[in-house]
C-alpha cells in the first residue's frame, strides 16, 4: 500500500489477509477473525504511522552531555567525538536527515523505524553514564544518577 502526502511517499506492506481502504477522509483496516485479526492493532498502527509521517513527519532530539563531546556533519557521514582515539563515522541512512546546533543532534524523517532506529543507533555509541550522566541522552529523558564513592561514604557516617 502506497500512501502520499506533502512530505513524500511511503510503501508499506501489511500483513496478508488484512486489507487498508481510504474512504473520504477516513481509513479503514479490515481483516479476517483468526490469525490475521490478531494483527489487526499493528496494521493500524502501520497505517497510522505512516500516515503521520507523510504528512508532518517524526523527528528525535539528542543531547550530547560531557567535556569534548561533540558531532559534526561532513556529506553523508555523521562524525562523532566522544572521547576515543578515532573519531566514530555513521552513515546517515536514505530518507533521514541530521541537524546538528551546539549539542544537539535532530534526526528527521518521513519514515518513523527508520528516524527511530538511526536515533538509537546513535544513542547506543555513548550511553548516558550514571555517576556524571556523560554521554547521549533523548531530550527530556531523565538520567537517574548515581551516589559516588566519596559522597555514599560521607552520608553514612
Amino acid at each position: 500500500m502506497a500512501i502520499k502526502g506533502a512530505k513524500g511517499e511511503l510503501k508499506i506492506k501489511l500483513p496478508p489477509g488484512i486489507e487498508a481502504t481510504l474512504e473520504k477522509d477516513a481509513v479503514w483496516v479490515k481483516g479476517d477473525a483468526g490469525e490475521s485479526g490478531a494483527l489487526l492493532g499493528t496494521a493500524w498502527a502501520l497505517v497510522k504511522n505512516t500516515l503521520e509521517g507523510v504528512a508532518g513527519g517524526f523527528s528525535k532530539i539528542l543531547e550530547i552531555e560531557g567535556v569534548g563531546y561533540r558531532a559534526v556533519l561532513e556529506g553523508k557521514e555523521l562524525v562523532l567525538f566522544l572521547g576515543y582515539a578515532q573519531p566514530v563515522r555513521v552513515s546517515i541512512p536514505a530518507g533521514v536527515a541530521v541537524a546538528i546546533e551546539k549539542s544537539t543532534i535532530t534526526v528527521s524523517g518521513i519514515d518513523k523505524n527508520s528516524v527511530g532506529l538511526f536515533a538509537a543507533n546513535v544513542r547506543a555509541l555513548k550511553k548516558p553514564e550514571p555517576y556524571k550522566g556523560k554521554g547521549f541522552h533523548y531530550k527530556g529523558e531523565v538520567v537517574r544518577r548515581k551516589v559516588g564513592k566519596k559522597a555514599g561514604a560521607t552520608a553514612s557516617s
